[in-house]
C-alpha cells in the first residue's frame, strides 16, 4: 500500500509498467501509488489521467493515493472531494510532513468529510535540517549530519492529537522508531482511529548494518539503532504496527552512484519483500506464516476497504504462487524494476513467488516476465474464428 512509480515525470527511475512487472514479480497483485510525481497528484483531471495511464500500461491493478496540499507545498489543501470521485484512495504529502498544525486539522477533516484516510510522512523538517542518516553511532564514525528519531515522534505526537479531535482515520507511513511505536500504542488505547505501517527494510535492518556503498542503505526515514528495529518487531506482533508495506522507492544508478551525502533517500523492495520477511521473521519462528500473509495482503486491503486481498468464490482471481523451499540469491541485475537500489544484493532468500495471478489472468511466472496484451490476444482469437470458418 505504499509505492513510488514514479511516472509521469521521473520516467529514468521507474515506469508505470517496469514498476508493476516489479510488483507481479514480487507476488503482489495490487499496488497504491504514493502522489509525488510531476506534476504532482494533486487534481481530480490528474488523478484521472492517471488511472487512464495505469489501465493502458500496468500489469497488476494500481490505486492512486492524492496529495493533501497542492505541489506537496503545504500551504494549500487541494479538493480532497473531487479527488475522490476520480478515484483518489487517500491523501499524503509523501516524501514530506505537513508544517502546519492548523492545516493539519483542516485536512483531517476534510477527509473525514470525505470518509477517507490521511497517510501521513512524519517529519519535521525544522528537526532533520541536513541530516543524512539516523543521528546515533555510525553517523558519528562517518562524521556525517543525523537525522534525530524526535524528527519522527514529535510531528507524529502532534498529529494523533489531531487525530483524536477530528475522528479522521489516520494512518502512519513507515514508521522507525521506537517513542514513534509507543505512541502509537498508547494513541490506539485512547480509542484513536490510527493505523500504522512498517517497512521490511526497518524490520531487519539497525544503523549498525551500514557498509559500502553506504548509499544502498540511505532511505526516508533511515535505519535507526538495534532498540527501535526490536520495538517495530515487537509492535508489529503485538497489533501495535497494523500492516507491512515496502516503501519501493527506485532511483538510478547514477544517483545512487554519488555518494551517501548526495544520493536521494529510498530503496526498492516490491521484489524482495516477502522472501525476505519469510526467511528471517517465519523460518526464525519470530512470526507465523499465516501473521505474515495477513500483514502484506488481508490487513492492508481491509484497511483501504478494498475488495482484494482475499481468495473466495466469486471474488477475482487475484493470485500468487510461492514455492517456499526455493533458495535464491538476491540479485539486483535481474530485477524487473529499472531501480536497482537494494541493500540486501548478495542475500540468500527462501521463499520466492513463482507465479502471480491478476484477474485470473497470469501476468508472471517463474520462467521469464509474460506480460500479456489481452487485447490483442482476443484479436487474434477472433482471427482464427474468421479463419477457421472460412
Amino acid at each position: 500500500m505504499h509505492v513510488h512509480l514514479r511516472e509521469p515525470g521521473f520516467e529514468h527511475k521507474e515506469t508505470i509498467e517496469s514498476g508493476t512487472k516489479a510488483a507481479v514479480k514480487g507476488g503482489f497483485t495490487t499496488v497504491a501509488a504514493m502522489p509525488n510525481t510531476k506534476p504532482i497528484m494533486d487534481t481530480k483531471e490528474k488523478v484521472e489521467q492517471i488511472y487512464q495511464k495505469n489501465q493502458e500500461l500496468s500489469i497488476a491493478k494500481v490505486l492512486q493515493i492524492g496529495a493533501i496540499t497542492t505541489g506537496e507545498l503545504g500551504e494549500t489543501l487541494t479538493d480532497f472531494l473531487k479527488m475522490k470521485e476520480a478515484g483518489t484512495i487517500g491523501f499524503s504529502d509523501d516524501g514530506k510532513g505537513i508544517h502546519s498544525s492548523g492545516l493539519m486539522k483542516k485536512a483531517m477533516e476534510q477527509a473525514k468529510k470525505v470518509d477517507l484516510p490521511i497517510i501521513a510522512h512524519c517529519e519535521d523538517m525544522e528537526l532533520v535540517e541536513n541530516g543524512v542518516i539516523h543521528d546515533g553511532m555510525v553517523a558519528k564514525e562517518l562524521q556525517l549530519p543525523g537525522i534525530p528519531a524526535a524528527s519522527e515522534y514529535v510531528q507524529l505526537a502532534r498529529d494523533l492529537e489531531l487525530a483524536e479531535l477530528t475522528g479522521v482515520h489516520y494512518h502512519v507511513c513507515h514508521v522507525s522508531s521506537k517513542r514513534s511505536v509507543e505512541l502509537i500504542r498508547l494513541a490506539k488505547q485512547r480509542g484513536v482511529q490510527v493505523t500504522a505501517e512498517v517497512t521490511p527494510h526497518h524490520l531487519l535492518l539497525s544503523e549498525s548494518d551500514m557498509k559500502e556503498p553506504y548509499s544502498q542503505y540511505k532511505m526516508n526515514p533511515p535505519l535507526r539503532s538495534e532498540e527501535d528495529r526490536q520495538a517495530l518487531l515487537e509492535g508489529l506482533i503485538d497489533g501495535t504496527i497494523d500492516v507491512i508495506a515496502t516503501d519501493h522507492a527506485p532511483h538510478s544508478m547514477e544517483e545512487k552512484g554519488q555518494g551517501i551525502s548526495k544520493a536521494p533517500f529510498g530503496i526498492v523492495g516490491l521484489e524482495t519483500a516477502f522472501p525476505l520477511l519469510y526467511t528471517h521473521l517465519v523460518k526464525q519462528e519470530l512470526v507465523s506464516l499465516e501473521q505474515l500473509i495477513d500483514w502484506l495482503t488481508i490487513k492492508p486491503a481491509g484497511l483501504l476497504r478494498l475488495e482484494e486481498g482475499t481468495i473466495a468464490v466469486g471474488k477475482k482471481a487475484d493470485i500468487t504462487i510461492i514455492d517456499l523451499e526455493q533458495l535464491k540469491c538476491v540479485e539486483p541485475e535481474k530485477f524487473a524494476s529499472k531501480g536497482k537500489n537494494t541493500p540486501f544484493a548478495g542475500w540468500q532468500l527462501q521463499g520466492w513467488p513463482t507465479l502471480t495471478m491478476v484477474n485470473g489472468k497470469i501476468q508472471w511466472q517463474e520462467d521469464g516476465l509474460e506480460v500479456v496484451n489481452w487485447e490483442k490476444e482476443k484479436e487474434k482469437e477472433k482471427e482464427k474464428e474468421v479463419q477457421a470458418h472460412g
